[in-house]
């Protein structure tokens, strides 16, 4: 077993991402344990990658609500000069995504979940970052407390910033992350919409992704076709309370005045749906999903599949060693 920053030791594989690999490790002072992500540059264009754990670790280390991950040491592994490889040393959270853990509960206790997630990107804005990136693979969810922590802060960014490309995940990508406008906490509020509308009809919202790279400059008009495409939740699913049917309609509006201002709005609509459904023991049976998946938009407008369930490689060996 490995060795990493000095005092803490590898002690199991828990997946892998995006040119990196995430280890369960434990600090030899204190027993205490961590996941460890190791992003590894093996081309120039795994820069971004480098990049994305770096932002991450620059949002998730100011974290003090129990809901968003907490990090906590990045170092950077050179080789001839070069940063080849980063370790960031994050807080360890046993834990599915969202996705794999939906079947299991009721509909009470999902909507309890998006209200956790509501609550911590509430907290999120209030540090002045936007998320960017929820999904239901960036909420992960402990079965035995109902514990959930959002994740995955890569794409994260100041209140306001506009990206100089498009960023995000096709099946819940924002707007105006694709027309390149200023992005704000009604960002998050439209990814968290088509999060609960795609855990609630098993369906995507049809969001504004173009076919390819929009221009300098060029603007896509509002979303008209899409918005008529998707049917409210109930309609697809008669499991759905209409109340919690038009909150998911309203965030996933095209125009950011037509959508909950903040978070708050969020919270208090869950609150008056988890009211409704007090009484409701029956486990939630979603609808069958389509296992279509599209890529991550990354710097040159290709993609890389998400990786939803981790997989144990053949070999773990790491070449740059």
């Amino acid at each position: 077993m490995q060795t990493f920053l000095g005092r803490y030791k590898e002690v199991d594989y828990l997946g892998q991402g995006a040119r990196s690999n995430i280890l369960l490790v434990t600090d030899e002072q204190t027993n205490q344990k961590y996941a460890l992500k190791r992003v590894y540059k093996r081309t120039s264009h795994d820069q971004r990658f480098i990049e994305q754990t770096e932002a991450e670790y620059e949002v998730s280390r100011e974290f003090q609500h129990p809901v968003l991950r907490k990090s906590y040491t990045l170092k950077r592994i050179r080789r001839w000069l070069r940063v080849v490889e980063v370790q960031l040393l994050m807080e360890y959270f046993p834990g599915r995504n969202l996705e794999d853990f939906v079947a299991s509960v009721t509909l009470p206790q999902l909507v309890a979940i998006f209200a956790k997630v509501a609550d911590g990107l509430q907290s999120l804005h209030q540090l002045g970052f936007v998320h960017a990136d929820i999904k239901p693979n960036n909420i992960l969810v402990n079965a035995e407390d109902q514990e959930v922590r959002i994740i995955d802060f890569g794409q994260s960014c100041r209140i306001g910033a506009i990206k100089k490309r498009i960023q995000g995940t096709p099946d819940y990508i924002a707007p105006e992350q694709v027309r390149r406008l200023p992005l704000d906490q009604r960002t998050d509020v439209f990814n968290l919409g088509a999060t609960m509308y795609w855990m609630l009809t098993g369906k995507p919202w049809p969001t504004l992704l173009p076919g390819k790279e929009l221009r300098p400059g060029q603007r896509l008009s509002h979303n008209h076709q899409a918005e008529a495409a998707a049917k409210p939740p109930h309609e697809v699913n008669e499991q759905v309370p209409p109340a919690l049917s038009r909150l998911v309609m309203d965030c996933c509006q095209d125009r950011l005045q037509d959508r909950p201002a903040d978070m708050k709005q969020v919270l208090t609509r869950l609150d008056v749906v988890r009211h409704l459904l007090a009484k409701s023991t029956s486990l939630w049976q979603p609808r069958k999903c389509d296992p279509t998946r599209k890529p991550d938009i990354d710097a040159t407008g290709s993609g890389a599949w998400p990786q939803e369930k981790p997989q144990q490689p053949a070999a773990r060996t790491d070449p740059l060693l």
